[in-house]
């Protein structure tokens, strides 16, 4: 990413009203002005990723989980915010293998409480088998 991304994302929003309208939604930009050409390529083909595995080494994450997140997005999950809290967060979920980023920030928060409250080992390895599937092809990465 760029320095000062936020700003450049927040200025970027005030703009485009079409845009901001795809943040609100998603909570992700197709085209986001904050990465650069290296982000993009490593994003499209999931290896901004890969540093994450040292997370699940040290144990601070597991290979399957609601997705890491920030402090200024937990507003935004409101009861479910408790669930979370419950579980590790994952390198991968529901939702990537769902659609990715084409699905709306709302359904995102409904699958990861879904995962966390019906987790099986099964569940975990058909999550891992289709997420190798996705990386593999680039299903909805950007």
């Amino acid at each position: 990413m760029y320095q000062d991304a936020d700003k450049v994302l927040n200025s970027y929003l005030e703009q485009h009203e079409d845009i901001k309208r795809e943040w609100k939604t998603y909570h992700k930009l197709k085209n986001d002005v904050r990465i650069t050409r290296v982000g993009d390529f490593l994003r499209r083909f999931s290896l901004d990723e890969l540093p994450q595995l040292w997370n699940v080494l040290r144990g601070e994450m597991s290979l399957v989980g609601p997705r890491p997140i920030v402090q200024e997005e937990s507003i935004h999950y409101g009861t479910a915010i408790k669930s979370y809290k419950l579980v590790k967060p994952g390198l991968t979920g529901l939702w990537q293998i769902s659609g990715r980023n084409s699905i709306k920030f709302s359904q995102r928060v409904k699958l990861d409480e879904y995962y966390i409250y019906n987790w099986s080992i099964w569940m975990d390895i058909y999550i891992l088998s289709r997420t190798l599937l996705s990386v593999i092809r680039g299903d909805g990465a950007y």
